[in-house]
């Protein structure tokens, strides 16, 4: 008759251990997942680490230059961290505004995206070659931040009101895409070639959801193709940064100077990271250090780790924000929302991508990391109403509710015992 060692016995029973810890573990992630707050806790704890990874970051890249220019390495960050005591409040307020006041707001939102462009196109300050910056006395403003919120806001209620009709393709078209491509237009006008591709994706996404069919993209993205490509070849700089991202160092002290400088500091940054405030780059090599190349001093003050964080804090925006879309019964709250997704991570993932030298220079913020109030007040309240959105599902809200009759109870309970 055969044995069976000793040894042999104790080894079973471990490895049987192990993948029951391991289901138990997926399990408990899957129970976590499906609680009713999880997409309200998800939006907000993703949303407050970039803040405050941005704000340490904005500390961080442009201490430097700040100290250089005015004597005080905390002056940018100041402004940043105003902007942000700006925009929370008006984050909790688009969170807490009924549908019906959200969507009243759509037209005339348009109406001053369109006009601050327009005001643009003729009066706007050019800096780094494109005009897209608009002064107001000593504040000076990027309408095109604010066009990206007022129109998906004002797509979103078109597609809302119609959708009982989307079924026809003339209904999908008008007035939707002829009014975002206007906007498109004044942005091309003003030589913003990035915020434009950014336009022209949410676009793409919404006809996407409403259901447009797949002739209509192609011709549309071949359309589109063409007058970018037409746009960057007619302008050298624009030209000498398509060709040279491929390769920054055939250029280095030209075009290829800030991506091939970017790509030094991602490369010296390894697996962990300089530590925060140890980047050498962003001591003058780097150019936009803490606005388009921030992600660039993250990567080599965090390293590996700190850049995966935030892109995942991205994605998991995302995640929470499709559980939303895809839950809801609401019309106006699943094209809202899947606007404001494709805005911030088609807006990462090209800030990213241009960080790598995957893409060409085109001057896209990195959402709620970069310094910019233009950029970060529309992206907090763009949050704001996802959040909004996830607190009044109708799970979720029964929960908040529970939440708070149980706290009354016990309050009232307290004060019983202390009388």
């Amino acid at each position: 008759m055969a044995t069976i060692s000793p040894e042999r016995v104790k080894v079973a029973p471990g490895s049987w251990q192990g993948r029951r810890s391991v289901s138990s573990w997926f399990a408990t992630a899957r129970h976590a997942l499906d609680r009713p707050l999880t997409s309200y806790y998800l939006l907000l704890g993703a949303s407050a680490l970039l803040l405050t990874i941005g704000l340490i970051m904005v500390l961080s890249a442009s201490s430097v230059s700040s100290f250089r220019g005015t004597g005080d390495s905390y002056t940018v960050v100041k402004r940043q961290l105003l902007w942000v005591l700006l925009g929370l409040p008006a984050a909790w307020l688009a969170s807490r505004l009924p549908h019906q006041w959200i969507r009243r707001l759509a037209w005339p939102g348009y109406i001053v995206s369109l006009t601050l462009l327009l005001l643009t196109t003729f009066l706007g300050e050019e800096r780094n070659g494109n005009q897209n910056w608009l002064a107001v006395g000593p504040l000076a403003i990027q309408p095109s931040e604010i066009a990206k919120l007022g129109l998906v806001l004002w797509a979103a209620n078109i597609y809302a009101r119609k959708e009982r009709r989307l079924d026809r393709v003339h209904e999908i078209m008008i007035p939707v895409v002829p009014g975002m491509l206007l906007a498109t237009v004044l942005v091309v006008a003003g030589h913003d070639l990035g915020t434009a591709l950014v336009l022209f994706a949410i676009l793409l996404a919404m006809l996407w959801v409403v259901g447009a069919p797949a002739r209509l993209f192609v011709f549309a993205v071949s359309i589109i193709g063409s007058v970018a490509l037409f746009l960057a070849t007619t302008n050298s700089e624009r030209r000498d940064r398509l060709t040279s991202f491929v390769d920054p160092f055939t250029d280095f002290h030209g075009t290829g100077w800030q991506p091939a400088h970017g790509l030094y500091a991602l490369s010296t940054g390894g697996w962990f990271g300089q530590g925060i405030g140890a980047s050498t780059q962003k001591w003058g090599d780097l150019p936009e250090a803490h606005t388009d190349f921030i992600f660039a001093v993250l990567g080599e003050e965090l390293g590996l780790v700190g850049t995966l964080l935030v892109v995942g804090l991205f994605f998991t925006i995302a995640y929470a924000a499709l559980r939303v879309a895809l839950h809801t019964t609401d019309p106006f709250t699943r094209y809202m929302t899947f606007g404001i997704i494709v805005w911030l991570l088609g807006q990462m993932i090209i800030n990213v991508g241009m960080v790598l030298a995957l893409l060409p220079v085109i001057g896209i913020p990195l959402p709620l990391v970069s310094y910019g109030g233009s950029a970060l007040l529309p992206s907090l309240v763009a949050l704001g109403l996802l959040v909004g959105f996830a607190r009044r599902e109708p799970e979720a809200a029964a929960a908040l509710a529970a939440r708070k009759r149980n706290r009354s109870a016990g309050l009232a309970a307290s004060g019983r015992r202390l009388g």
